[in-house]
């Protein structure tokens, strides 16, 4: 989701006054404090109590998932539903390695997560020891999945090196950043200085030049079309002006999906791995991309050529050459970009009732593509929508009731979000993705969507979702293990090995960890199931057996 905003800290924090002297455990966590952090995530650990310590006197809450990747799915939805950047805290060694599954898919996904941990002391050597947790470099390994990795060297650097990742955070395509602190340095006591803050500043706005270019360019389509990535969320308002105004059809990516509702008859939703949707992308005179990469992930193969302009908005200027070349780059915030856009172009009749008429065809033509394949998840899925209030969070997983129905099929308006682990395509998102979204906003719906395989990597967290007592539906399509890949075996004519999983009673064990457990064998008992989850503390798992011939 490029170009999605941080928001300034406020203009009073959390933090004590300074003493003679704060540890760096201290020193780490009101500097958190003085950038507007109030929650955390993550489980303590004999190397990091030093920062436990002190996260309730900073007015910072604390979540404590049943494993660090957990902790990391879960910081992750919370900073993509509050827009603010999720903080995860994890020990050293083992734990940081747990929780890189999901920096990585952070960093797939453009999301603000900060990392913190101790590490080695200064003058550890070299040579191992066998110190506990010890390995040969934490920040060489995070290097390889963060956007930074940055091992402070002092405790002036602390508060420093949080300051450069709340900057990089608001300037940047947001994308995780790792924070190490040497345990010497973590309990040491220093002169508290001040707390250095991130800078505050304007977004980026794209150059008056190629705005110029690009509105002259979508003034004179007869075939435009638009693209939305997760890039262009903040500037929901101005996507629909743009659409209709230029009588241009929308689709989206995963992460773009509902920023124009997609029963609007200009949307043509979440459909670019469409072959009927890519042959009609290749034909637009001129396209209009909007915080997206255009990515294979999305696409299920690459873009193909285009025919005409591309017009290309977005806060990370490395987008303007990578994949498709942009014709007419615009760099900076999404928001900005696009309001300058509006401003210079005419004012339009909105009403496009034969654009409208081909949309519905194509919308069609591409549903008609994998009918076979989606056709028994459609009832289930109208009946999860159904029951839904407008503003739901949907948290998903990599699962094929997700990625060939919810993600095409359940359809959203700007009030929804749905949180789709794309491009790196880890699982066991969905679980504690949804615990996460629940802490950055209690009061809203929030549902998670998952296969019984993806589930069982993050199972565990069913316990914190006990824990929280926070109504949470946790709905599970059961094809008996990993389905996708099943399928792929067969496809390719190879015998089935390790797809099929032994059954679980997911019911069950639901209500072991002190949630409630049902089975859903019909659309009409899902859909009640689901409303009687919404109201009903705690988690809610209900299994959906996909026992129907494929």
């Amino acid at each position: 989701m490029p170009g999605h905003p941080i928001p300034e800290p406020p203009a009073t924090t959390h933090a004590r006054p300074p003493r003679d002297g704060l540890t760096g455990g201290e020193t780490l966590v009101r500097a958190l404090a003085a950038h507007g952090v109030t929650q955390a995530f993550g489980i303590p650990g004999t190397h990091n109590l030093e920062i436990y310590r002190h996260l309730a006197a900073h007015g910072i809450a604390h979540l404590n998932p049943r494993h660090e990747q957990g902790a990391g799915y879960a910081a992750d939805a919370y900073a993509r539903v509050s827009g603010r950047p999720g903080v995860a805290i994890t020990t050293t060694g083992p734990a940081l390695l747990n929780i890189a599954a999901a920096v990585g898919q952070a960093y797939s996904d453009s999301v603000p997560l900060l990392v913190v941990s101790p590490g080695m002391p200064l003058r550890h050597p070299r040579q191992s020891t066998g110190l506990l947790h010890e390995m040969r470099s934490q920040t060489e390994a995070l290097r390889g999945v963060a956007a930074v990795s940055h091992r402070v060297s002092s405790a002036e650097e602390i508060g420093v090196a949080v300051a450069r990742a709340f900057t990089l955070f608001r300037t940047r395509r947001p994308r995780p950043v790792h924070i190490e602190i040497p345990l010497d340095l973590l309990t040491a006591v220093e002169p508290a200085g001040p707390v250095r803050t991130a800078p505050p500043l304007s977004p980026a706005t794209a150059d008056p030049d190629a705005l110029s270019a690009a509105a002259a360019a979508l003034r004179s389509a007869a075939r435009p079309g638009i693209v939305l990535g997760g890039g262009a969320r903040t500037a929901a308002a101005e996507c629909l002006r743009l659409a209709e105004e230029l009588g241009a059809p929308v689709v989206t990516s995963a992460n773009g999906k509902g920023i124009v509702a997609e029963t609007h008859p200009l949307s043509l939703g979440v459909s670019l791995h469409s072959r009927a949707v890519r042959r009609w992308l290749a034909e637009r005179d001129v396209v209009l991309a909007v915080g997206t990469e255009l990515a294979e992930s999305d696409l299920w193969e690459p873009l193909p050529a285009l025919a005409g302009t591309l017009v290309r908005a977005d806060i990370d200027p490395a987008q303007m050459y990578a994949g498709p070349p942009a014709d007419i780059p615009l760099v900076g915030d999404a928001h900005r970009t696009l309001r300058s856009l509006l401003a210079a172009l005419p004012a339009t009749a909105g009403a496009h009732p034969e654009v409208h008429r081909s949309v519905a065809a194509l919308r069609e033509e591409r549903n008609a593509e994998t009918r076979s394949l989606d056709a028994h998840l459609l009832p289930y899925l109208a009946a999860i929508r159904s029951a839904l209030p407008a503003d739901t969070v949907l948290t998903s997983d990599s699962a094929q009731c997700c990625y060939y129905g919810a993600i095409p099929h359940l359809p959203l308006s700007p009030e929804g979000r749905y949180l789709h682990p794309t491009g790196f395509g880890t699982l066991g998102y969905a679980l504690p993705a949804a615990i996460g979204a629940k802490a950055a906003d209690p009061a809203r719906p929030v549902v998670a969507l998952s296969g019984d395989g993806g589930l069982q990597f993050s199972v565990q967290e069913l316990a914190t979702a006990v824990q929280l007592r926070l109504p949470l539906p946790v709905v599970v399509f059961d094809n008996g293990g990993y389905g996708e890949i099943r399928d792929e075996m067969a496809a390719r004519g190879d015998r089935p090995t390790a797809v099929d999983l032994p059954p679980v009673d997911l019911p069950a064990l639901a209500r072991a960890y002190g949630g409630h457990g049902v089975r859903a064998a019909s659309p009409e008992a899902l859909s009640g199931a689901l409303r009687r989850a919404l109201d009903t503390p705690g988690p809610t798992l209900i299994t959906v057996p996909e026992e129907l011939p494929r």
